[in-house]
């Protein structure tokens, strides 16, 4: 499944860098206004953050809701207490889009993160032109080389990346790297199967001061406060908030938890 969402991902960015040149991008990206200070955003403080996340669909559970206004949706996100908004860019599987990161950016005035299967220069080049203040890797997705080179091209356009790990192995390469913020994803990309408890087996692995953000698995305030108490900084959270129906209400539960 990750190999098959990272080939249809390439896929789609090579499509667009037909319309739109490597040195067009460019010029795109670093015209924008530099991006928002993530590690600061997500300080570590006595309650859990949340970054909440714009998410129509998944291949794990089909459509989730329409979202016909992501900008909309941010804003409420931003009332609610959000600390940073995830934006799913993937349009095969999660029905997202590049315009949906540019609707919220220009809607918000917190970070904003490109969530999408990112393999190669040009997409991380995409994310800065379209105002993304932070940008997705995932291990498991990519060699070491290329997750070292992503990583430097993200830190080099001013952007932090949130390196995603699945595995104690995962980790190592993370915090290899240098990373600032690593987060744990209860969902295996390669079955999609849950767990938990992952993120707590993990999380003596992460030094102090790397953030460290629980994904996936987050349903309700009791989930929150189970990934707390496990040493998240922060959560990442989609399906319970797109779902539910009062999006400000739901985050104000989960940070008072």
């Amino acid at each position: 499944m990750l190999a098959d969402l990272v080939a249809g991902a390439l896929a789609d960015a090579s499509a667009r860098r037909s319309v739109r040149s490597l040195a067009a991008l460019e010029a795109v990206a670093t015209d924008r206004a530099p991006a928002l200070d993530v590690l600061a955003a997500l300080a570590p403080r006595e309650g859990v953050h949340v970054i909440a996340e714009i998410k129509r669909a998944s291949p794990s559970r089909g459509q989730l809701a329409e979202i016909t206004d992501p900008a909309s949706l941010a804003k409420a996100y931003q009332v609610g207490g959000a600390s940073a908004i995830s934006v799913l860019t993937e349009g095969r599987r999660f029905g997202g889009s590049l315009q949906d990161l540019e609707d919220v950016r220009a809607a918000v005035s917190i970070p904003v993160l490109r969530k999408d299967f990112i393999a190669e220069p040009y997409q991380v080049l995409e994310a800065r032109a379209a105002g993304a203040d932070m940008v997705l890797l995932i291990v498991a997705a990519l060699d070491q080389p290329t997750l070292a080179s992503l990583f430097r091209l993200i830190n080099e356009l001013g952007m932090t990346p949130l390196v995603e790990a699945h595995s104690a192995d995962e980790v190592d390469r993370a915090l290899d790297l240098g990373a600032d913020i690593v987060g744990v994803n209860a969902r295996d990309l390669s079955t999609f199967e849950l767990d938990r408890d992952l993120f707590g087996s993990l999380a003596e692995m992460i030094p102090s001061g790397v953030i460290r953000v629980a994904e996936s698995a987050v349903t309700t305030s009791a989930d929150v406060a189970h990934y707390r108490s496990a040493g998240a900084d922060v959560v990442l959270v989609g399906e319970a908030l797109v779902t539910n129906g009062d999006p400000i209400h739901t985050l104000r539960e989960f940070l008072a938890s």
